[in-house]
């Protein structure tokens, strides 16, 4: 079993220089390497199971379909198998990394960002890749705050929630924001605070937290700019000049390897889900109001997946923009040369950037 970590609040804006590296404490990725071999699948056989750690939201819907629908057990029967799947839901970028790391679940599906520090903090051990992108989607900073117009106009009483503080995907597109206005990408991590976007969002629209603002994701932000207090600021896509992945699933290269199988029945399965999500977007809302228990409407969120601006494809888009951004300031060690070398080769003949 996996121990998922759950940061409050307050430890995670008073950790300083906390990322990737201090989740994954030296000790905690060796204990990892050690006893992988313990921890994971028998590699004499392919796994009979195929376990997924997800993030919530529209970001990873396609992982709600595959567990409702049972779409990796259609294409494993279909090649003749018989694998199972089973999605745990989690809420922060962390606690999947953690899932993962620790052998609670053969798939990570969360923020591309977090995954690709993790990427480069696993290379040459764990080796963890993404198998494929997910969606293309906006993520919109909220204020309550009326005097906020821009990032710019923050104050030191200003609170910006965001699922993982220097971690998350929300976070990376703060600090790109922040580079673009103040020439210095750090100006705003002191006023980040870790919430699960549900809490965020609930802390946001009461007005009685110290919460001011909101860097989210679909459906949250739409949920709350419907209420007339709030506003929005910018858009991810301001930052990064267009669409750009927003999401992500990884694996280890040890569990890749091992089990063909079972990746190309995940493949498959996210690939119909896509369809599905493209061809009968009321059937994907339906089952994501379901399973989430979404406060939106199953035609409010049917509107959203028709929103032009959300993409669900596994195809990459503009990885290098985030990269680029990460490897200068230091996020990360290495610089990916292409978006394949952060993929898996069974998309390589993507059109991806």
């Amino acid at each position: 079993m996996f121990r998922a970590i759950t940061l409050t609040a307050t430890e995670e804006r008073h950790s300083p220089g906390r990322g990737i590296t201090g989740i994954i404490a030296l000790k905690r990725l060796l204990a990892t390497l050690l006893f992988a071999g313990l921890m994971g699948h028998n590699a004499a056989a392919e796994v009979s199971e195929v376990r997924f750690a997800r993030m919530q939201g529209l970001g990873y819907l396609q992982l709600y379909l595959l567990d409702d629908l049972k779409l990796v057990e259609k294409h494993s029967r279909d090649s003749g198998d018989a694998i199972t799947s089973r999605v745990i839901p989690l809420n922060q970028p962390t606690a999947v990394i953690d899932a993962l790391l620790s052998g609670g679940a053969d798939f990570g599906v969360a923020g591309i960002t977090p995954f690709i520090t993790l990427w480069d903090k696993t290379l040459g051990n764990l080796n963890v890749r993404a198998l494929a992108a997910l969606n293309s989607q906006p993520a919109f900073l909220n204020s309550s705050n009326p005097n906020v117009k821009s990032i710019r106009d923050f104050t030191e009483s200003d609170r910006i929630a965001l699922p993982a503080v220097k971690v998350a995907y929300q976070a990376t597109i703060l600090q790109m924001a922040a580079e673009q206005a103040f020439g210095r990408y750090d100006r705003l991590d002191t006023q980040t605070v870790g919430l699960a976007h549900p809490d965020a969002a609930a802390a946001l629209l009461s007005g009685k937290s110290e919460i001011t603002a909101h860097f989210t994701s679909p459906p949250f932000q739409y949920q709350e700019l419907a209420d007339p207090r709030i506003h929005k600021v910018l858009s991810s896509y301001d930052v990064t000049g267009g669409p750009a992945t927003f999401s992500g699933i990884f694996s280890t290269r040890k569990f890749h390897d091992e089990n063909p199988r079972a990746v190309r029945a995940v493949l498959a399965a996210l690939q119909e889900a896509n369809d599905i999500i493209r061809a009968e977007p009321h059937r994907a809302a339906e089952i994501y109001v379901r399973l989430d228990h979404a406060r939106q409407s199953v035609e409010e969120v049917e509107a959203l997946l028709k929103d032009p601006d959300i993409q669900y494809t596994i195809t990459p888009q503009n990885i290098t923009k985030y990269t680029d951004f990460m490897a200068r300031v230091g996020t990360i060690g290495k610089r990916p040369e292409t978006w394949k070398d952060l993929f898996f080769p069974e998309i390589y003949a993507l059109p991806g950037t």
